[in-house]
């Protein structure tokens, strides 16, 4: 019998479709410490970004056929090895594309109208200070006119494009793979109406010239994509946000750069020391933070269970 295991958890839906398919699905956490042990035990092991299977613990599992990826990123896992050794890697760039992009919105009007800041005071002041907190927190602004810069065209990358447009953005995307997208946005289905754009890829160095607000939708591991090097060539008052890994932005460069006023405000759904951010980064009242959430909503690890279970059935069938 197939044997999974799902360290890291896995919604019921895909649950459901691999015990029909009548495989032994274990969903009990194995600590990491305690992988290289138990691990050859397994066919196939789930994970999500807390479980890392590196290359020793590839090593230690030879009877392991497939490492599946509940998510997008892929960087906890040495994928070029596991592949060397046969082994088959999946994870599932579509199922949360989606709300990782209404996330990377919900920061932005988060930081549009200052709810970050708001939400911190008004419990403490609001009923001490309202004036001076409503006087303080009427200087915000509307999305619609503003140019949106993506960094990454992918999925997640064309889910905020289409947000964007549907607020009234103009978008500039850089993506050295795309040379151009065709963009439908849709009205609710009620509706039956659909506007279409394309969009021309430009330049890394026209979407930091142009952007009055940069999203990130690049894999990690690659080092700082923006750096001092890069905040420099910015509008004055940028707005960053980054919801794909920690490490895309130079961190110490962030905080240099909200120091000066250079950035406006940021949004952070990741940080380069998770699960232990910087607290520097957690209390700066301009920026707005969540713990790597993105992919986190009912519906998306709906659609990352049914869309593994689907892949892994696939393979054994």
């Amino acid at each position: 019998m197939i044997k999974i295991l799902a360290n890291d958890g896995i919604h019921a839906d895909g649950k459901l479709l691999l015990e029909d398919a009548g495989y032994e699905l274990h969903t009990e956490k194995i600590p990491q410490d305690e992988l290289p042990s138990k691990l050859n035990e397994y066919d196939v092991i789930i994970v999500r970004s807390a479980t890392k299977v590196r290359k020793d613990l590839i090593d230690q599992a030879p009877n392991l056929k497939i490492i599946a990826r509940a998510g997008v990123g892929l960087d906890n896992i040495d994928v070029e090895y596991a592949q060397e050794k046969g082994i088959k890697v999946i994870n599932t760039p579509a199922a949360s594309s989606l709300s990782v992009a209404e996330l990377v919105f919900a920061h932005i009007f988060s930081i549009a109208r200052f709810l970050n800041n708001s939400h911190r005071e008004m419990p403490v002041k609001g009923n001490t200070d309202f004036k001076k907190l409503k006087k303080a927190y009427s200087g915000g602004f509307e999305l619609k006119g503003k140019t949106l810069g993506i960094v990454g065209l992918g999925r997640i990358g064309r889910e905020a494009a289409r947000i964007g447009l549907a607020m009234g953005m103009k978008v500039l995307a850089a993506d050295p793979m795309v040379d151009e997208v065709d963009i439908e946005v849709k009205l609710f289905d009620t509706y039956g109406v659909t506007a279409s754009a394309k969009i021309d890829t430009v330049s890394m160095k026209d979407l930091l010239k142009g952007s009055d607000i940069i999203t990130l939708h690049v894999p990690g591991g690659q080092g700082a994509l923006i750096g001092k090097e890069e905040l420099d060539q910015m509008k004055d008052g940028i707005v960053l946000v980054n919801a794909a890994r920690g490490g895309v932005i130079d961190e110490t460069v962030l905080l240099e750069g909200l120091e000066s006023g250079k950035i406006l405000a940021a949004g952070l759904d990741v940080f380069e020391g998770e699960p232990t951010p910087k607290q520097e980064l957690l209390e700066h009242p301009r920026i707005s933070v969540s713990p790597h959430i993105g992919a986190s909503t009912n519906e998306a690890q709906a659609n990352i269970g049914r869309e593994l279970a689907d892949k892994i059935i696939e393979f054994f069938q």
